[in-house]
């Protein structure tokens, strides 16, 4: 199914997925737990809701650069999964066919331009939210970079 920008915009009108946004993530959180017929870098973030102590899922595309792993929030700093990671510590689970613990810390300001410009390659679905095209030069994104939340993906030592 083909969705037009305006049309993924109006999903996520004030920040937030509206009704059609929260079904249609629901189901791609199943489908890229379970890593069937997805890119490999579509994964599900599980991390415990701040106010209800659950398991909150969300669909996420993992950016990858310079050989590290980043999530990138495509609603910016008001997003629920970011309040969430924040407020655990930076602890999460990362499913993609299995499940791996995972530890999320952020990125300094200055740090992110790359990232945000690969992630924006790489998340098709993400660029009507972030107000710069995937092909415009590292200071385009300086602009923006404050405020669109970035996170290095670790996994601890076994």
């Amino acid at each position: 199914m083909l969705l037009t920008d305006s049309l993924k915009r109006w999903m996520y009108r004030g920040g937030r997925p509206q009704g059609l946004a929260r079904l249609m993530n629901r189901f791609s959180a199943i489908q890229f737990r379970a890593g069937l017929l997805v890119p490999s870098n579509w994964a599900t973030l599980e991390v415990r809701g701040r106010r209800t102590g659950r398991m909150v899922s969300c669909p996420l595309v993992v950016a990858r650069y310079e050989g590290r792993e980043y999530l990138v929030s495509m609603l910016g700093n008001d997003a629920n999964w970011v309040a969430n990671v924040r407020a655990a510590g930076g602890d999460a689970v990362l499913s993609h066919g299995r499940r791996e613990s995972i530890h999320l810390s952020e990125v300094a300001v200055p740090d992110k331009p790359p990232i945000l410009r690969r992630y924006l390659e790489k998340a098709p679905g993400a660029r009507p939210h972030i107000p710069v095209d995937r092909h415009a030069p590292l200071e385009a994104f300086e602009a923006i970079a404050e405020d669109y939340p970035v996170f290095l993906v670790t996994r601890p030592a076994s």
